[in-house]
């Protein structure tokens, strides 16, 4: 029977990462299905969960792995975009609250740019080093 399967799957994609987020996605909308039995709306998650297992299998078992392959390409790249963009988010949010005490941050009324000037100066005329618009502020 393993040798059956072998020489079936000989030649076709499989398994990849995409292929595992399409049915992690499946998964989810069938228990999310499973939470209200009754209603039509949930109803609506059951059948969106059977679609992305087929479309999932359909990936699997597809013999045109260039195809494939570029789907699990772009999707990688997205999903390294979201997760560079959260991690940089997390940083600056890190390094805002470390220096809180010493430095405020304003937005540049004109370009919306991120400026730091240190705290405690009273008002001040802060520079925008972008777009060089002057804007009063109290630090």
């Amino acid at each position: 029977m393993r040798e059956k399967l072998q020489r079936f799957m000989t030649g076709r994609y499989g398994a990849d990462q995409l292929a595992r987020a399409i049915s992690l996605a499946a998964l989810v909308c069938i228990v999310i299905s499973m939470l209200g039995a009754r209603s039509p709306f949930f109803a609506f998650f059951y059948w969106i969960g059977v679609a992305l297992m087929i479309f999932g299998c359909y990936r699997m078992f597809s013999r045109n792995t260039s195809k494939r392959y570029e789907e699990n390409r772009k999707f990688l790249e997205l999903r390294y975009r979201a997760v560079a963009r959260g991690a940089s988010r997390r940083n600056l949010a890190k390094k805002r609250w470390a220096e809180r005490k010493t430095h405020r941050y304003f937005k540049c009324p004109g370009c919306s740019q991120t400026v730091r000037v240190p705290r405690g100066k009273g008002k001040i005329c802060i520079s925008c080093p972008k777009c060089h618009t002057e804007f009063v502020k109290r630090s």
